[in-house]
């Protein structure tokens, strides 16, 4: 059973259901406890003195079971709280992994991050309310079933009151709910503007107006949308406890002053009645109080729930496998459709039909907005055409295919991200040949690669690129994919990009494709290839660079 055909929380109640049923019996046989011990101190109270030893012993001895049971309950559902946590962590990571990159993209980090985080932590308090619930549920109904033994008419009259209490909260509870659900939802959008405090941060600071108008009112009117909306819902609970604590109280006053003058047995009866309605205040306001945290966390896992409807797997995650060199790599009549926000309307990249060989580099030019970095995506398997199809050495590549279609690519684009691990398996050549090209790049003063990790990445983004660089030629893929490489970095390094690294991937029979716009190095490639408004224009053959014998290259490896 997978969390998107069942709810989160049924998911992690089936995934733990064993050590849960431990728990949710020790906290009955706890409330059932509870319940007992007033039991005794009614009969203490009205025993004779002759029962007082037996009593003691009793009451003692289901004191102790209270105590140890309700002890092993909480340590155990603490236990299964951790658990779960990570649990429901690790499979919200593996779900991630594995969606689509087109519909990630659509959902966005603040929805993905706020999942991983406070809905997760949200859901798995479940594990703490429990206890709560079972605890002083079966308080409050032992108490009731004890009011029955006491006295049926006196329980006949307490029907009424339950009746008016329960439609109360129902009540509260439809209330609260449309509250809450509100504040999640702004709180995904609070993650997505905490965000901005550190990646906008130089932004702010130079702008005093807008730094102003983003704390003043943007993040402002977030946090307070948030604590609004969270603070109306937990308030409605908590006037409903306290009308279910009036109605009590009511019902008390209702036995005593009005019904009691006929009740048989009178003294012993309203002595047990006072002691269960006095009881009964602490642990049906507890219970009372917890459900309000069954709603929040049915809110959070409603979000998980639709998180991992958003991101269903649609292809084929096969075992590794070796990656092989290719003849040739075609796209026949490939489209892509999105909403292009420049324009504000829907913007179309092809029919793109090209086809890529070993050996050559390829230049890929063209104005904003043209298409270039979307055909980049669609050429690496990021985007699925929506028609026309991709072809690798005659095979049509799908969903079944796909994944195993991208391990031969190695792309930097422009919105890269840099891990602190290479995270392949690290070898004492690889980090050999990864320091040989971290000095190629003049970095080996303040970066190295010891045990599988770069040292620091608290380096300027041209710097960050340069290791970017570094992790794509210790990938060893047959295809190189560079999203405007040498944009940040200085005319030193673009004479070394363009002259010389990628003179050397064509030497090693790779295939490149660079988008660029340094047009003072088109000469270099095979072929130039532009784009203009999503379609590819007649592409022109180049020069090979000339007069650079290969033995005068520095071999990259």
């Amino acid at each position: 059973m997978r969390l998107h055909e069942i709810t989160a929380l049924a998911f992690l109640v089936k995934r733990f259901r064993g050590a849960m049923l431990a728990a949710a019996l020790a906290s009955i046989v706890s409330g059932v406890s509870s319940v007992v011990l007033l039991t005794l101190i009614n009969r203490a109270l009205t025993s004779d003195e002759g029962a007082a030893a037996r009593l003691a012993l009793q009451f003692a001895a289901t004191a102790l079971t209270s105590m140890l049971v309700g002890m092993f309950a909480r340590i155990l559902f603490q236990r299964l709280r951790q658990d779960a946590s990570a649990a429901l962590q690790r499979f919200l990571s593996s779900r991630i992994l594995v969606a689509p990159f087109r519909q990630l993209e659509q959902i966005g980090s603040p929805r993905v991050v706020a999942a991983l985080t406070e809905h997760t932590t949200r859901v798995t308090e479940f594990f703490v309310a429990v206890p709560n619930v079972l605890t002083n549920g079966a308080m409050v109904l032992g108490c009731l079933v004890y009011l029955v033994a006491l006295s049926p008419r006196i329980f006949l009259v307490t029907l009424p009151f339950v009746a008016l209490g329960a439609y109360g909260y129902h009540l509260a509870n439809l209330k609260a709910l449309s509250h809450l659900r509100a504040a999640s939802a702004e709180q995904e959008r609070l993650f997505e503007r905490f965000r901005s405090l550190t990646e906008g941060a130089k932004e702010l600071r130079l702008n005093r107006r807008r730094r102003s108008m983003f704390s003043d009112t943007v993040l402002r009117e977030s946090i307070e949308t948030v604590r609004r909306r969270r603070t109306i819902g937990m308030s409605v609970f908590v006037a409903a406890s306290s009308w279910g604590n009036f109605l009590i109280y009511a019902f008390l006053g209702f036995v005593l002053f009005v019904i009691a003058g006929d009740i048989p047995d009178r003294a012993r009866v309203l002595t047990g009645l006072a002691l269960v309605m006095v009881y009964l205040v602490g642990p049906l306001q507890t219970l009372l109080l917890s459900l309000p945290e069954f709603n929040l966390i049915k809110v959070a896992a409603e979000q998980i729930e639709s998180l991992t409807r958003s991101t269903a797997p649609t292809e084929h995650m096969p075992a590794a496998a070796p990656v092989a060199t290719f003849r040739n790599l075609t796209l026949r009549g490939v489209t892509h459709r999105y909403y292009h926000e420049q324009s504000n309307e829907f913007f179309e990249l092809g029919p793109i039909d090209l086809t890529l060989r070993p050996g050559e580099v390829t230049f890929i030019v063209g104005g904003n907005g043209s298409g270039k970095t979307t055909l980049a995506k669609l050429l690496v398997g990021l985007y699925p055409p929506e028609q026309g199809v991709i072809l690798l050495d005659d095979e049509h590549i799908d969903a079944a295919n796909r994944d195993q279609y991208r391990q031969r690519f190695s792309a930097i684009f422009s919105d890269f991200h840099l891990f602190e691990t290479l995270l392949e398996a690290s070898d004492a050549e690889l980090e050999v040949r990864g320091n040989r090209l971290i000095g190629r790049l003049q970095l080996h003063h303040k970066v190295q690669l010891r045990d599988g990790a770069f040292t620091t990445r608290a380096l300027s983004q041209g710097q960050r690129k340069r290791l970017a660089l570094v992790c794509a030629c210790l990938e060893d893929r047959p295809v190189m994919v560079f999203d405007e490489w040498a944009a940040d970095q200085d005319p030193t390094f673009k004479e070394v990009f363009y002259h010389e690294i990628l003179s050397e991937l064509r030497l090693q029979g790779k295939a490149v494709i660079a988008i660029s716009h340094d047009d003072r190095y088109f000469h270099i490639a095979d072929r130039v290839i532009r784009l203009e408004n999503g379609k590819l224009m007649d592409a022109e053959v180049a020069q090979r660079l000339r007069g650079s014998p290969s033995d005068r290259v520095t071999p990259i490896r």
